[in-house]
């Protein structure tokens, strides 16, 4: 499996995760902007620790 279809499998897995675990946060249209803030947060840290990575320094994990 390519590294692009894990990624791919789990933000799916996260988006499909949050939408059942929090109902409420779907709009009447079907929108869920919380989920979508989730996404983007999770591909915004794969990159962040993606470059990390990629210049032999070790990625840094901070409690939030």
């Amino acid at each position: 499996m390519r590294a692009s279809n894990s990624v791919d499998e789990l933000r799916q897995q996260i988006h499909d995760d949050l939408r059942i675990q929090h109902p409420e946060w779907i709009e009447p249209n079907g929108d869920c902007p919380e989920c979508d803030f989730y996404e983007a947060r999770l591909i915004e840290e794969l990159g962040t620790l993606t470059r990390k990575g990629s210049d032999g320094a070790s990625p840094r994990f901070t409690a939030r």
